[in-house]
């Protein structure tokens, strides 16, 4: 009889298509594996597992009516999702600074002075430096002889433009100066106050205005001044340039938000404030024992989004919304640039925030009415089998080199599943929130990309920025050179190396702080959360315990999350590597192939 086993996850749903004649061992044929249609544990997976079934069954050149019977995953009632809350906020009143960092500030250094107008220059008074700020209806070349036919006793030390221009006005002065240009708001910059600027050369950031002290001794602060300017100075780390105002009315203040309290309903219940950081909400979570339910203060940012998650888990699974339950989060702490309030250029601060991944459970099986309707459209029979890390467990033993005891970490976009698998048959197991998709969300969010499809594929693909038409420089500093020439579209910028090609980062981020974001996001999320679910499943609840880790699921096959999962278990001596399933899939399919193995082995 041919049989097939559907694993039906979070991203994609994956086929294993085997042979069973007698009392013979099962014979593998062949897999599949397409995009998840719908929420995973919903009917419209349906349209996804017939796809996969479809070209599982094309490979063999056979139909998929020849199937006789088809086996589905018991994880339908898990399910995964994220959400970001900013906890900080930094406003800026009365024109109190332009945090500028635009792509082409003209000339170098630093300087003070007063702020004057370009209109005004015929009023500007002998030996006082100034720094002149012009709107847009002003052209380069007049902005330029103008400053050129100032006398000498008239002092510019530094130049804001509202146009892009700073590089064309500052190849047409006499005396180079630093120039900001792209500052947007230009009309709301007040003329007469005191203010500092700084341009730093290319390929480095602004050192003085980057510095509360720096600011302090450019425009003579005094130590609650300084204080107060540290908001500003810390907004300003990595910018190539920045002007900073002083204003004696000014309010430069930084916020905590009222994001919120988490409740914990458990074996021992439990509060805790959200901007109280990650560290503490999971060390709350760790406390609690056995989860019952996690809500949120009503009316607060995360009371908001766990009833946003168990009402939306709710309509997909036709429960009443109380039926829902949240069995567990994982809290990580990252920094998110948001829009300054009161900024004059669209300035934007890192501000402190927290990542949320939830997991949710539902009474009803779901599965049981997709298996119900997949019958009634393929004429075949379906059934509903065993736990999903089981599955996954029996599917890794097929790796080659691996036996029991055996512990197993199913890494897929949602959840990450570990599972502990006793010589004796026994499996203990345990379903953790927070996996790819976390992973996507602090990528997007740290790096302000306007959509999510760039940071995944940020998340999956080495970088390299393009130095030539027929070189680039890889992530690691290697050198790589090409036989055609590069499209010059991509000539200085930084790409990601896809199978598919070379695909441009539209915005303008360093490759080396894209690949620090990557990483650590990687790490907060994978290795935060391998940890805490082997420590769940071992024995004892000790990792010393564990000896062999196989890691299994789509995450597993990113090109660096094993090797920082292998240099972290090092710690406990555990040998960890990706699964290859059935010594041909590498660590995709091992559910599916357990979901085979198992009715040949409920057979015999």
């Amino acid at each position: 009889m041919i049989l097939a086993g559907v694993d039906i996850g979070n991203s994609t749903t994956e086929v294993c298509i085997g042979e069973c004649v007698g009392r013979e061992p099962v014979r593998f044929l062949s897999s599949a594996s397409v995009m998840t249609t719908g929420t995973k544990g919903t009917p419209a997976n349906i349209h996804g597992i017939k796809a996969a079934l479809t070209r599982a069954m094309a490979a063999l050149g056979r139909d998929i009516s020849e199937i006789s019977l088809i086996r589905l995953n018991e994880a339908a009632p898990v399910i995964g999702d994220t959400a970001m809350e900013t906890l900080t906020e930094t406003i800026i009143t009365d024109s109190s600074m332009i945090g500028h960092n635009p792509s082409t500030p003209a000339g170098a250094g630093q300087a003070a002075g007063t702020l004057l107008s370009y209109e005004h220059l015929d009023r500007a008074a002998e030996s006082v430096p100034y720094i002149v700020f012009a709107s847009g209806v002003f052209g380069y070349e007049e902005i330029a002889a103008r400053l050129n036919s100032l006398p000498d006793r008239i002092q510019v030390v530094g130049m804001i433009l509202q146009a892009d221009e700073a590089v064309l006005v500052e190849n047409r002065i006499h005396r180079k100066i630093p120039i900001v240009d792209e500052v947007a708001r230009i009309d709301k910059v007040p003329e007469g106050r005191q203010a500092a600027i700084e341009v730093a050369l290319p390929g480095q950031s602004v050192r003085m205005l980057s510095n509360p002290y720096g600011i302090a001794t450019l425009l003579h602060l005094d130590p609650q001044e300084t204080r107060a300017v540290t908001p500003i100075a810390r907004s300003l780390i990595g910018s190539r340039s920045a002007v900073v105002i002083k204003t004696p009315n000014g309010d430069i203040r930084e916020n905590v938000l009222p994001a919120g309290e988490i409740y914990l309903d458990a074996e021992h219940p439990a509060t805790i404030s959200l901007d109280e950081g990650a560290e503490n909400i999971m060390a709350a979570v760790e406390g609690a024992g056995e989860i019952r339910d996690i809500t949120g203060q009503p009316g607060t940012n995360v009371g908001n989004m766990f009833s946003r998650i168990k009402k939306g888990m709710a309509d997909v699974s036709r429960e009443d919304s109380p039926a829902v339950r949240i069995t567990d989060v994982l809290a990580v702490d990252t920094l998110a640039p948001v829009l300054i309030s009161g900024a004059l250029a669209g300035e934007t601060c890192l501000e402190k925030a927290v990542g949320i991944a939830a997991m949710v459970r539902t009474q009803q099986l779901p599965m049981r009415e997709i298996a119900a309707k997949l019958e009634e459209e393929l004429h075949t029979k379906v059934t509903v089998a065993g736990v999903e890390a089981v599955m996954a467990s029996l599917g890794a033993l097929t790796t080659p080199g691996t036996q029991l005891p055996l512990a197993i970490l199913d890494m897929g976009g949602g959840s990450t599943d570990a599972a502990v698998i006793h010589k004796d048959g026994h499996v203990v197991i345990t379903h953790q929130a927070g996996a790819g998709e976390l992973v996507s969300m602090l990528i997007q969010t740290e790096l302000g990309l306007p959509e999510r499809g760039m940071a995944e594929q940020i998340k999956r693909y080495p970088l390299a920025r393009v130095e030539s038409l027929f070189h680039m420089r890889l992530e690691d500093g290697e050198m790589h050179f090409v036989e055609e020439s590069i499209d010059p579209r991509f000539y200085g910028r930084v790409v990601l190396l896809t199978p598919d090609g070379l695909v441009r980062v539209e915005k303008d981020i360093p490759l080396e702080k894209i690949r620090q974001v990557r990483r650590d996001a990687k790490k907060k999320v994978f290795l935060t959360n391998a940890e805490r679910a082997l420590r769940k499943v071992a024995p004892e609840h000790n990792l010393k315990n564990i000896s062999n880790v196989v890691l299994v699921g789509g995450s597993a096959l990113d090109f660096e999350i094993p090797e920082m999962l292998t240099e972290d278990f090092i710690n406990w001596r555990i040998v960890c590597g990706r699964g290859n399933i059935r010594g041909t899939e590498g660590p995709r399919n091992a559910v599916a192939t357990g979901l085979v193995l198992s009715y040949a082995g409920e057979r015999k």
